[in-house]
């Protein structure tokens, strides 16, 4: 039912395009006719939002992928740099947001380890929404940054690296089955910043596959059984992705390819100092305005990305 919703939402769409289209014609049928200039002014501005509308819409189209369609979930972890690798992330979970709330998505923090002095060490965050692991899957990678730091009594310029995760919501248990003899189960206080407990119960919890040595932990919520449900949906979007990159690896090897592992070469550079430049390496796209894309504006981005990988 949730993806025949989707699907006719969609086709929903399409024919109110269509629609908007046949009237725009009209409109500017009775333009010619009159000789109106303010109205063919009028309808040179509906063409132009027609035509970023098709343009989002077909582009849509592409992503095809079997959880393309569907939620993500987005995980940020503090690499190189001490203290501004833990301002990076986040700023980098500010960023994603941002993103997200621009589209109507909906975002909630089920697990998060605070920075030593500022920032966060690790997020894993979900994204509800149409689409939302088709456009952030564009976002794995390293992310490096590049900046005077504020945490630098001499103000010098330091590189920080934060890498980011993201996978599928898995909503069929059918799809990914955990047995319960395949998991390890803990529970313990949650923390916060500098380790201090804040809860006298311990309702976080901590979840290891046993047979794949994937360890997942979630503490943001008050309740051990939230907890424990939101690692348990953590944990199966782990395993679909290790199956898909079980997947991937079968078939570089048949077609003799060298798989190499995404951590240790930034796939995007963000610049500050001295000039200003947000660079993605995979695609060479570049963008000026730093400010938007820390704000969220990530999709020119994300999508030349998509529109290579997928066309290829």
């Amino acid at each position: 039912m949730r993806e025949l919703n989707s699907l006719r939402g969609e086709v929903e769409d399409w024919l109110n395009l269509h629609k908007q289209a046949r009237d725009a014609l009209e409109l500017l049928d009775l333009a010619l006719a009159e000789n109106d200039e303010s109205l063919g002014q009028e309808v040179e501005a509906e063409v132009e939002r027609l035509t970023r509308a098709f343009e989002h819409r077909e582009f849509e189209l592409l992503l095809s992928g079997p959880h393309d369609r569907g939620s993500a979930i987005l995980a940020i972890h503090a690499g190189a740099g001490g203290t501004d690798a833990s301002d990076w992330a986040q700023m980098l979970l500010r960023m994603y947001v941002r993103w997200a709330e621009a589209r109507g998505f909906r975002t909630d923090v089920i697990d998060q380890m605070d920075g030593d002095e500022a920032g966060i060490k690790s997020v894993t965050v979900t994204v509800e929404g149409e689409h939302a692991f088709g456009y952030l899957r564009a976002e794995r990678g390293v992310h490096r940054l590049v900046r005077l730091s504020p945490f630098d009594a001499a103000h010098r310029r330091h590189t920080s690296f934060a890498l980011v995760e993201v996978w599928p919501q898995i909503e069929g248990d059918d799809e990914i089955v955990i047995r319960p003899t395949d998991i390890e189960i803990e529970t313990y206080r949650a923390s916060s910043a500098g380790g201090q407990h804040v809860q006298k119960n311990e309702t976080a919890v901590r979840i290891r596959h046993l047979p794949t040595g994937v360890i997942v932990t979630c503490q943001n919520e008050r309740s051990q059984t939230q907890n424990r449900e939101n690692a348990m949906k953590v944990l199966r979007a782990r395993l679909a992705e290790l199956e898909e990159q079980k997947r991937r690896e079968q078939l570089a090897e048949l077609k003799g390819e060298h798989v190499k592992a995404e951590w240790g070469s930034q796939i995007r550079s963000y610049v500050l100092h001295p000039y200003q430049m947000v660079k993605d390496h995979r695609t060479g796209h570049e963008v000026s305005n730093t400010a938007a894309v820390l704000d969220g504006d990530l999709d020119a981005l994300m999508e030349s990305y998509l529109r290579e990988t997928i066309q290829a």
